[in-house]
């Protein structure tokens, strides 16, 4: 019978990371798997059910909030994916730490944003031994271009630099809604498949409908893509949705056509939030194969 229990580890500034761990049947010590949640995203948000079929093949798993989401302390509400990435460093190290994980088999699964975390991860941390990159965030600035029309840039860019000029006035950093479907309210999202995933039922105070403006423009500054080619020889395997207009599709197979050997792609049908709910059973069962090719 699996087991999930609640832990947590100290990253960099005394800032304590909260997280489920996953402990498989049988005597240890186990491969184990480390995975986060992509932008804005909690645990709740659909990782469950992959940790338990990772867990169920025979891997520990730990799956962390981000700092300021969900259980994790830290700046509230803030995307740094640089700081996420020095974080998810530490859950590494964590997980090299238990008595139950074989320091040596240790894999790496990120989605969305964290796929393109998964990707820095993999080119910079050869402790990891496989890395699974789900519907991949590649470039920030060539998928803002798609997504921000050419007539908003310039309000964007403005909003931007108020947040910095309040912020310099001593005032917190602004915010704006994840997702809405409302034109009138600033928003990252307002896809009805994005409102529908961040909005999916969830315990209450376990995430809030809101991030900071400063989030944004680190965003369109992250080029996680250009790790692509230095991954190998840690092998990637890249889950690409055929129709996906968030991380858009043609970027992240020009990524994967970059990525070295050993190299796997494996494409689904639909869009990108498709993963997690109709595509499941393909999108988890390709992880848990290139997992058990490379770590069992």
């Amino acid at each position: 019978m699996i087991q999930r229990k609640d832990v947590q580890f100290e990253a960099d500034g005394a800032v304590q990371l909260r997280g489920w761990l996953f402990l498989p049947d049988g005597p240890g010590p186990h491969p184990a798997i480390t995975m986060a949640h992509g932008y804005a995203g909690v645990k709740e948000h659909g990782l469950e059910p992959f940790a338990q079929a990772f867990a169920e093949n025979g891997f520990v798993v730990l799956v962390h909030d981000h700092r300021g989401f969900g259980g994790s302390d830290g700046a509230q509400q803030d995307v740094d994916p640089w700081r996420q990435i020095a974080d998810w460093r530490r859950a590494i190290s964590f997980l090299e730490s238990l008595p139950e994980v074989d320091p040596e088999r240790i894999g790496l699964w990120g989605t969305s944003y964290a796929g393109g975390h998964a990707i820095v991860l993999g080119a910079t941390d050869r402790r990891l031994r496989a890395v699974v990159s789900q519907v991949p965030t590649i470039s920030g600035f060539d998928q803002g271009r798609r997504r921000v029309v050419p007539e908003a840039v310039a309000a964007l860019e403005e909003s931007f630099s108020e947040d910095e000029r309040a912020q310099l006035r001593g005032e917190a950093p602004r915010t704006l809604a994840i997702v809405s479907s409302d034109p009138a309210v600033p928003a990252s999202y307002r896809t009805q498949e994005a409102i529908d995933f961040y909005l999916q039922p969830k315990p209450d105070g376990v995430w809030e409908n809101e991030v900071t403006v400063r989030s944004t423009r680190a965003a369109r500054m992250y080029e996680p893509g250009i790790w692509a080619d230095r991954v190998s020889p840690t092998p990637l395997l890249m889950v690409v949705a055929l129709n996906d207009t968030v991380t858009v599709t043609d970027l992240a197979l020009a990524a994967y056509e970059r990525a070295l050997e050993p190299k796997r792609l494996r494409t689904i049908p639909g869009g990108h939030f498709d993963p997690y709910t109709t595509q499941f059973d393909k999108a988890s069962s390709a992880a848990v194969e290139w997992f058990r090719e490379h770590l069992a």
